[in-house]
């Protein structure tokens, strides 16, 4: 980011950034990518990866440059949107600057590499960041709360769990992409039952998996539905 501009007649301007969380799932666990700051503001505190977006660019162009810049993580292969716009007096001590916040979820993304003034990038596990809010640096505990539950109430009213899962998946690993972002375990036989009598929402692919024990899993993948039919509400599991 940086400190504020000054309009044509003298005209305080605010600053405008994005910031971006992002979600995978690292064995069995929820995790968001987080960045060591390399600068001031919170040098040494751990952030969301974002930046100043630049005069030139879009909102999603600076969120994807951002990503690219500080993560090495190429944004087409995320699930991105927009989650939201945060500017309350205080929350960057340089300034007033209003940030906009995305919302990007990943199949087993890779580990980040940080850069520009990003000094390490890495996974963090989403549950033991809830039980310390107060590690990361401007309001993004907030805005990781913000994000968190928009994935969960996504996964009950969208398909956007399959996000999460690669190409051709089984249904035990669609299951466990709930169980990681709701926090609780499910019913192996009621979900598969949900799964399959819910149009649209995979597709399989005719081919199996050898499994370490018992029968080979059938293999999914994500099918052409955008929206659950019924929803799958946390309360019914």
């Amino acid at each position: 980011m940086g400190d504020r501009l000054k309009g044509s007649v003298g005209v305080e301007l605010s600053l405008v950034t994005v910031d971006l969380a992002i979600f995978t799932i690292r064995n069995d666990n929820l995790m968001v990518l987080l960045v060591e700051r390399g600068a001031e503001p919170f040098l040494g505190r751990s952030a969301l990866p974002g930046g100043r977006v630049r005069t030139n660019e879009t909102l999603d162009e600076g969120a994807h440059r951002e990503l690219w810049e500080e993560t090495s993580i190429e944004g087409a292969r995320l699930h991105l949107e927009q989650l939201g716009a945060y500017g309350d007096p205080g929350r960057d001590p340089r300034g007033r600057v209003v940030t906009i916040a995305y919302l990007a979820l990943g199949p087993d993304l890779p580990t980040p590499v940080g850069g520009t003034d990003a000094a390490h990038a890495y996974w963090a596990p989403v549950a033991g960041l809830l039980r310390t809010p107060g590690s990361l640096a401007f309001d993004h505990a907030r805005i990781l709360d913000d994000a968190l539950e928009r994935t969960r109430s996504s996964l009950e009213y969208a398909t956007v769990a399959t996000a999460f899962c690669p190409e051709v998946f089984t249904l035990s690993e669609l299951r466990g992409v709930y169980e990681a972002v709701w926090g609780h375990e499910l019913d192996p036989s009621n979900f598969r039952r949900k799964i399959i009598k819910t149009e649209g929402f995979v597709e399989p692919t005719g081919e199996q998996r050898p499994q370490p024990t018992g029968r080979p899993a059938a293999l999914y993948r994500k099918g052409s539905a955008q929206r659950l039919s019924p929803p799958f509400l946390r309360s019914a599991f």
